[in-house]
C-alpha cells in the first residue's frame, strides 16, 4: 500500500498533466477548425461564421480520427471508460504507450471540430494509460498496475472537473471492482495530488459555480425521486438506443475507418440546427444550472444533442459520456422545473445527477459529481434522492449500464454488484466435518492396499499417530502406485509417507485459503489441525466449499414463511 501510494504521487502528477494537455489541445484544435487560426486560447464554437460550411468540420475532424484509429490504435475509440474496465478485468491492466499518446489527440480533434463529446471518458483512459505505463517500468504486478491506472484516472478526472470525492467514487463504484487498503489509499493520494496542481495548471473552484437559496424540504426530496425516476427512464432509452446505432453503422458496406465520417455529417446538420449542440458544451451547462438558457436551447439539447451525440459516439469515434449526458440529463430537469417549485436550475441539477446514476449506475457518484460541479453542498440530499430514483429504475430495466453493455457484447461478463465472498469471511472450523475418518500412521502398505479395494469411502485420509496428529495424507492414487510399482509391502504409512508433504488447514482460517490450498495441491479434502494439540479435529471437502455457496445465494433467494 505504502509502495503504490509513493508511486501515486508521480501519477496523480501526471493525470493533472494530461488533463491540462487534453484541455490545450482541445482548445488549439477549436480555433484551428473554426476559426483558421493557432492559439490555445478558450473558444466558443457558436462564435463562428462558417454559415453552410459548419457541415464540413465536424467531417473533416471525424475523418481525421477514423485515419488515426485505421492507422494508429483502434482502442482510442469510443468514450474511453468501457475500454478502461475491459482493461483492467481482462488485459491485466496493462495499456500502450500509443493509446496515451493517441487517445488524448483523438478526442482533442473530435471535440475541438464539434464532436459532441466530453473530455472525461479521454482523460480517465489517459490518465489511465499513464498509471499503467508507470507500473510497468516497474514491473509490479497485475493488482498493482490496476491501482495505478484507476489512480491516474481519478486523477485525470478530478484535474478536469474539479470533483475529487466524485472521482474516488467513480474509481470504487465503475473501476476498482474492489474496496481495498491497498487499493484506495493510493488513488485518494493521486487524486489529491491532482487537485492541488490544479488550481495552478487549469483552474480553482467549481466548473460549473452556482447557489441556490433554498431550504429542502420532504416535498422538494420527494420531488427529486420523481426527477431521478424521469432522467433513469431517459439514461435508459439512451442507451438503448446507442447501441441500435452501433449495430446500424456494423451493418453498413464500409470499412469502420470511415463511420466516424459519417457520424460527423450528423454532428454538422446538427450544429445547422442549433449551434449549442457541438462541441462539449459546458456554456450549455452553465446556462443550465443558473438558470439563464433559453427554452428553445433546452429542446435543442434534449432532441438534437441528444440525436447527434448517439450517432457521433455509435459511429466508433473519440469522445466522452458524460458531459453529454449532463447536457440532456439537466435540459430534462431544467424543462420539467418550468411546472415544479424552486426553480428550473435546481431540477436541472437534479435531472444531471439523475441521468448519470441512471446511465453509469453510478449514483453515489453521480449525487457528489452534480454537487461538486456547483460547489453547492446544501443540494446532496436533493441529488442522492434523484440519483436513487433514477439507479433504481436502471437495474429494474436495463441489464447493464451504458458503460458495461459494449463489454458485454465482447463476450465478456461484468458484474457491478459488490458483495463479500462467503468464502473469505466464514472460517474452516465453522463448516469442517468433525472428527473425520482417519488411518494409523502404524497402518502397513498392504493393508492400505486392501483397505481402498475394499472399504474406502473417500479418495483421501488422513494418516496420524497415537495421538491424533497429522503425520500426512494417503490418497487412492497412492495405493494404486504402491500396487504397481510394488513397494515394501511391510512399510507403514508413517514410513511411506515420510518424505510427502502434507497441507492442512487450522480451525480459524478462512475457507478462501482452504480453497487455494485444493487448487495448488489437486486435494479434493483438506484436514483441519488443533495448532494447540498439532491433533487432526475435522476435514473441509470440495462438497462443504461449494455448500456454503449455495446456502449463501439461498439466503438472497429465499423467503421464509413467517411462523404463526
Amino acid at each position: 500500500m505504502l509502495l503504490l501510494a509513493a508511486g501515486a504521487l508521480v501519477v496523480g502528477s501526471g493525470g493533472a498533466a494530461g488533463a491540462w494537455l487534453l484541455l490545450k489541445s482541445i482548445a488549439i484544435a477549436t480555433n484551428l477548425f473554426w476559426f483558421g487560426r493557432l492559439s490555445a486560447a478558450p473558444a466558443a464554437i457558436t462564435d463562428n461564421t462558417l454559415g453552410l460550411w459548419l457541415v464540413a468540420v465536424p467531417v473533416l475532424g471525424s475523418l481525421i480520427v477514423g485515419l488515426m484509429a485505421r492507422f494508429g490504435s483502434d482502442k482510442i475509440r469510443g468514450h474511453g471508460i468501457p475500454e478502461a474496465i475491459e482493461a483492467i478485468l481482462y488485459g491485466e491492466s496493462r495499456l500502450s504507450p500509443k493509446v496515451a499518446v493517441l487517445k488524448p489527440l483523438s478526442s482533442a480533434i473530435s471535440i475541438g471540430s464539434g464532436g459532441p463529446f466530453g473530455a472525461e471518458g479521454p482523460i480517465i483512459m489517459t490518465g489511465g494509460a499513464i498509471g499503467s505505463l508507470f507500473a510497468q517500468a516497474f514491473h509490479l504486478s497485475a493488482a498493482e498496475r490496476k491501482t495505478l491506472l484507476v489512480s491516474g484516472a481519478a486523477a485525470g478526472m478530478t484535474a478536469i472537473f474539479g470533483t475529487p470525492m466524485a472521482a474516488i467514487l467513480l474509481a470504487i463504484e465503475v473501476l476498482l471492482f474492489e474496496w481495498k487498503p491497498r487499493s484506495f489509499v493510493p488513488v485518494v493520494v493521486a487524486v489529491l495530488v491532482s487537485w492541488l496542481w490544479r488550481p495552478l495548471l487549469i483552474d480553482a473552484g467549481p466548473l460549473f459555480p452556482a447557489h441556490h437559496v433554498l431550504a429542502l424540504s420532504a416535498m422538494h426530496v420527494g420531488i427529486a425521486v420523481g426527477v431521478g425516476l424521469a432522467a433513469g427512464t431517459q439514461a435508459t432509452l439512451l442507451s438503448n438506443l446507442l447501441y441500435k446505432v452501433e449495430d446500424l453503422f456494423a451493418r453498413l458496406p464500409l470499412h469502420w475507418m470511415w463511420w466516424p465520417a459519417i457520424g460527423g455529417l450528423a454532428v454538422g446538420l446538427g450544429g445547422l440546427i442549433d449551434a449549442h449542440v457541438l462541441g462539449a458544451g459546458y456554456d450549455s451547462i452553465r446556462g443550465l444550472l443558473d438558470g439563464s438558457i433559453a427554452m428553445r436551447v433546452a429542446l435543442a439539447l434534449i432532441v438534437v444533442k441528444a440525436t447527434v451525440w448517439l450517432i457521433a459516439l455509435g459511429s466508433g469515434t473519440s469522445g466522452g459520456v458524460l458531459a453529454p449526458l449532463l447536457l440532456v440529463g439537466g435540459a430534462l430537469g431544467f424543462l420539467l422545473g418550468q411546472f415544479l417549485p424552486g426553480g428550473s436550475a435546481l431540477w436541472a441539477l437534479a435531472g444531471m445527477a439523475g441521468i448519470l446514476s441512471g446511465a453509469m449506475r453510478a449514483p453515489l457518484t453521480a449525487a457528489l459529481f452534480a454537487v461538486e460541479l456547483t460547489g453547492d453542498f446544501a443540494m446532496l440530499p436533493l441529488t442522492l434522492a434523484a440519483s436513487a430514483g433514477a439507479y433504481a429504475i436502471s437495474v429494474l430495466v436495463m441489464r447493464r449500464s451504458i458503460l458495461t453493455e459494449k463489454i458485454a457484447r465482447r463476450g465478456r461478463h461484468i458484474l457491478q454488484e459488490y458483495t463479500v465472498d462467503p468464502l473469505d469471511f466464514l472460517q474452516a472450523g465453522q463448516v469442517m466435518t468433525p472428527s473425520p475418518e482417519v488411518l494409523p500412521g502404524t497402518m502397513t502398505v498392504a493393508e492400505t492396499v486392501a483397505f481402498f479395494q475394499r472399504e474406502a469411502r473417500h479418495r483421501t485420509y488422513p494418516v496420524v499417530t497415537g495421538n491424533g496428529a497429522l503425520e500426512g495424507l494417503v490418497s487412492r492414487s497412492d495405493a494404486l502406485r504402491w500396487q504397481t510399482e510394488g513397494a515394501p509391502r511391510e512399510a507403514t504409512l508413517a514410513e511411506a509417507l515420510s518424505d510427502a508433504s502434507h497441507p492442512f488447514g487450522t480451525p480459524q482460517a478462512p475457507l478462501s485459503t482452504i480453497a487455494d490450498l485444493m487448487v495448488e495441491t489437486g486435494l479434493g479434502r483438506i484436514p483441519i489441525v488443533d495448532p494447540a494439540r498439532g491433533a487432526v479435529v475435522g476435514i473441509v471437502t470440495r462438497h462443504d466449499l461449494l455448500k456454503v455457496r449455495h446456502v449463501h445465494h439461498g439466503a438472497e433467494r429465499e423467503r421464509s414463511q413467517r411462523s404463526r
